[in-house]
């Protein structure tokens, strides 16, 4: 059975999954990678959810401190590649976006890339539009930037 746990960026499986999905971007968008890997930095105060499968972290996920009043930031959405296709990222996904409803939050937003079409399918899918690039992302043509209202 999968369940979702609320955690913070401090867990050493956060840690390990994080680390898993640096290695997997840096192979897939090379040296390009490093320009993003400073924007997902900062994470002290971020508020973490982990999906485990069988005692097993396989997934995760964090929100951290919005740049507007009303707004979260998603970042490091992730699942393991032998657990995709079960609805564990759609499980992170509305964990992260209970917790910024219940801090008082009315909208979520992210960035991911063109070349994410899963990622990009699966946040149409619960709702997020596109929206302008904002911040880091203005005048980068692979980002591809979404908000919901929450």
């Amino acid at each position: 059975m999968i369940f979702v746990q609320r955690s913070k960026p401090t867990n050493p499986a956060f840690q390990f999954l994080v680390a898993e999905l640096d290695e997997g971007l840096r192979n897939q968008y090379g040296a390009k990678q490093s320009q993003y890997d400073v924007h997902n930095k900062g994470l002290e105060g971020a508020s973490v959810v982990i999906a485990i499968n069988q005692d097993k972290p396989v997934g995760c996920g964090c929100f951290k401190a919005p740049e507007q009043a009303d707004t979260v930031e998603l970042k490091r959405m992730y699942v393991q590649p032998t657990s995709r296709r079960l609805g564990i990222a759609q499980q992170l996904l509305s964990e992260l976006e209970q917790w910024a409803k219940e801090k008082g939050y009315a909208k979520t937003r992210l960035q991911t890339a063109n070349k994410q079409p899963e990622a990009i399918a699966l946040y149409r899918k619960c709702g997020y539009q596109l929206i302008d690039k904002y911040g880091p992302y203005v005048g980068d043509e692979d980002s591809v930037c979404m908000e919901k209202q929450l």
